[in-house]
């Protein structure tokens, strides 16, 4: 599953029932998340098994072309992808009648110029074609018609990773992993203030209770849990009566949080919830695309009011605006990014509410405002 949750079988599917002459499958490795590096820990390590997942992509969906989508930013991970795709033509796992079996398929690397928005599928596809990086309305999903118009399946790094590993032992052996609703197992890039950060791969369903204490060992300086923010820029903030919630992709929906890109960014009692809305924002904003009004202004106007309200110049009425914001902007935007931005402020506002009141009243309980 990508970080929406999306089975992967059911959109191979989708791409193999379709009709078309010419399909594509392209492994998107454009990690933009601030703190997360995921996708760059695999291609970097073993590159072999993304190339191996999205050739088996290929052979399930009856497609003959694939990319891997990489950020230009990680200059290892595209001088590793390259070598590997070279010794896998050179060994015969890519290219014209793959060992006799009938089946041919192509690979090329294509490198990413920076921009956040095209880790959503609409957008990298633009970037693909050669047109800026802005996603498109779907339907059409890329399924049906994506790449020049044709069946296209995009699958990030994680998951066609896991698909070698699934092949050689079996779904059972993959659903035994995890629990009932998210099999397997998930790679997440814990930062934040606890002991021990940097890239964690555990079962789905762990609560965040054991990732928190008994993976990352508690909070640092033994100070109070506050809050952990889930799925990337664009992820929810949880307090502590959410601590023994699973990670699965259901739990933490009911909840206002997402997998999403894997990040987890764990605050103290130090933190001040405002400020950490204002934060994630300020980078949603920055790389929001501007193709669609709700995300170019809607956000904008948001970064805006959470500004005065951190500068001590919040006036009564700003907290309604920002629901009311947060509403339209999820409703209306285009892609992902732009339904998704509002998030960090909607969970804050549901969970630390009374920091936003006190930061009326010109006063930050965390002290961390009005410097």
């Amino acid at each position: 599953r990508g970080g929406a949750g999306f089975p992967t079988g059911r959109k191979w599917q989708f791409a193999y029932d379709e009709d078309a002459e010419q399909k594509y499958v392209i492994a998107n490795c454009d990690e933009g998340d601030p703190g997360a590096f995921m996708d760059r820990s695999l291609t970097e390590g073993d590159p072999h098994r993304v190339i191996e997942g999205l050739a088996t992509a290929g052979y399930a969906t009856g497609a003959s072309q694939g990319f891997i989508y990489v950020r230009a930013e990680y200059p290892l991970a595209v001088k590793r992808i390259n070598k590997a795709i070279e010794d896998a033509y050179e060994a015969g796992y890519l290219g014209e009648d793959i060992f006799g079996s009938g089946f041919s398929f192509d690979m090329n690397v294509k490198r990413g110029a920076g921009a956040f928005v095209c880790g959503e599928e609409t957008a990298l596809i633009s970037s693909l074609e050669g047109e800026a990086g802005r996603p498109h309305p779907r339907p059409p999903y890329p399924a049906h018609s994506g790449l020049y118009d044709q069946p296209t399946i995009i699958n990030n790094v994680e998951t066609l990773g896991n698909v070698p590993m699934i092949i050689r032992n079996g779904a059972d052996w993959f659903r035994n992993i995890g629990n009932e609703s998210s099999p397997g197992t998930k790679t997440f890039a814990i930062t934040g203030d606890v002991k021990n950060t940097g890239l964690i791969e555990v079962p789905m369903g762990l609560t965040l209770r054991e990732i928190i204490y008994d993976v990352a060992g508690g909070i640092e300086g033994d100070k109070e849990f506050k809050a952990v923010q889930i799925g990337g820029p664009s992820g929810g903030c949880l307090p502590d009566k959410h601590l023994d919630i699973p990670l699965d992709f259901d739990s933490l929906q009911e909840v206002g949080a997402m997998v999403g890109s894997g990040g987890l960014v764990v605050m103290d009692e130090d933190s001040c919830m405002v400020d950490v809305a204002k934060f994630f924002l300020n980078f949603i904003q920055d790389e929001s695309c501007g193709k669609c009004t709700p995300c170019r202004d809607g956000t904008k106007r948001m970064l805006e009011l959470l500004e005065k309200l951190t500068a001590g110049e919040g006036e009564y009425g700003d907290i309604a605006k920002l629901e009311e914001l947060s509403n339209y902007i999820k409703e209306a935007s285009i892609c992902g990014l732009g339904q998704t931005a509002p998030n960090p402020v909607m969970s804050t506002l549901d969970y630390f509410r009374d920091e936003y009141e006190a930061h009326l009243a010109n006063d930050c309980p965390a002290g961390v405002c009005f410097d």
